[in-house]
């Protein structure tokens, strides 16, 4: 006979431990399988392997999805501030960093002890090295093949994240399941990721590892944050943030010097019009970057010597150069996954799908995708909270 649990969770990551310590913790009997050999591995290596676990202002408005609704929910019922009293209750100690991202003061490990502790909390039995071969539904029970052995539950959770981050054992997994019971997949595409430049842009690959604080742009999303120049191309908080909203084919546009407004350069050319395009950027700017842009601009000399119509021309382009992106460097390099499990499949409840009974899916595997700075993982303690306390 094949050994009968209350719920099958596929996946040791973030949402997967979540939803398994919580269901256990229910009185549920769950079995979670984890194909790596440890469970958390993204865990571990985020932040710096500090876990940036959540973001204290993470709400809706930070995620993006086919149904911009549906995240609200999960959220509203489990709060940043509800997973910070969990990680304070275990002693964790935590700081904060710019734009409300929380770090461990100590080290990531700290965040997987803490979710395998609460899982031994509810008798969670969890098998690592466990390779899911194929996965059967009778209409009322589920029969997973691990390892050549079947397991049984009438509740199955798909907890197994994106393709993003590939070396760390990552694959389109959950999509194939989800496919597999006749659930929609939105097309996944690399998201929190560097983006690659080509053509005339290539020369801004001399300067690489520049990096300035700017407000980058794409679509009507704006974020302002450090941005990066590589040996490929452009990344950086600014630029990861922007990816996500980017399309093949698009610009990214990137104001240079956010804090001036207005006919700043008119202004810099009646002040001192001795003074060179070179010289006044590189007041805001490092040194490489600024000669690189005066040289673009083609104003190299005084500025007295300079149209104000070239000077406004110039302020306009510092405000929104634009850059139009070869691509991106893909999934090896995302951080997240923007598509998966279309939303309109499952209930934003208890994140169950409609068409499957006992069928449920959360975190990345979900066309959820939040912001960088900790909002991912606040959308996987919420997600597998939601799913369970309905398991």
């Amino acid at each position: 006979m094949p050994e009968s649990f209350d719920a099958i969770i596929l996946g040791a990551g973030a949402a997967g431990l979540m939803c398994a310590a919580r269901a256990g913790q229910l009185g549920k009997r769950v079995l979670v399988l984890e194909k790596a050999e440890k469970p958390g591995k993204k865990i571990l290596i985020s932040g710096g392997g500090r876990c940036n676990f959540t973001n204290i202002g993470a709400g809706p408005a930070n995620y993006l999805s086919g149904n911009p609704h549906f995240a609200k929910s999960a959220l509203a019922r489990f709060t940043p501030r509800d997973f910070l009293d969990l990680v304070e209750s275990y002693g964790i100690a935590w700081h904060e960093k710019t734009l409300g991202q929380l770090f461990c003061d100590g080290s990531s490990k700290q965040i997987v002890e803490m979710l395998l502790e609460e899982c031994a909390k509810g008798d969670v039995e969890l098998r690592c090295n466990a390779e899911v071969t194929a996965v059967e539904y009778d209409g009322g029970r589920f029969a997973v093949m691990a390892n050549g052995e079947i397991v049984t539950a009438p509740a199955l959770v798909i907890a197994t994240g994106g393709p993003s981050i590939p070396k760390m054992g990552a694959t389109g997994f959950a999509y194939d399941l989800a496919r597999q019971f006749g659930l929609k997949v939105v097309e996944p595409r690399p998201a929190l990721v560097p983006l690659t430049l080509g053509g005339e842009e290539v020369l801004f690959r001399e300067i690489s590892g520049v990096s300035a604080p700017v407000v980058a742009s794409a679509g009507k999303a704006s974020f302002p944050e450090a941005a990066l120049f590589t040996h490929r191309g452009l990344s950086g908080p600014s630029i990861l943030q922007v990816s996500s909203y980017w399309k093949p084919g698009e610009e990214v546009s990137i104001d240079f010097l956010p804090e001036d407004t207005g006919d700043w350069l008119l202004d810099r050319k009646r002040e001192t019009p001795r003074a060179t395009m070179r010289s006044v950027l590189r007041e805001a700017l490092p040194d490489r970057l600024a000669d690189i842009l005066a040289e673009k601009l083609g104003v190299d000399t005084e500025l007295g010597n300079v149209s104000d119509k070239a000077l406004r021309s110039s302020q306009e382009r510092l405000k929104r150069w634009t850059f139009r992106p070869s691509g991106t460097e893909g999934f090896a390099k995302a951080e997240v996954t923007v598509g998966g499990i279309s939303t309109a499949e499952l209930s934003s409840k208890t994140m169950e799908a409609k068409k499957v009974p006992g069928l449920f899916a959360i975190g990345e595997a979900v066309d959820v995708t939040g912001w960088l700075g900790g909002y991912n993982f606040q959308w996987a303690w919420a997600s597998g909270v939601a799913a369970g306390e309905a398991l």
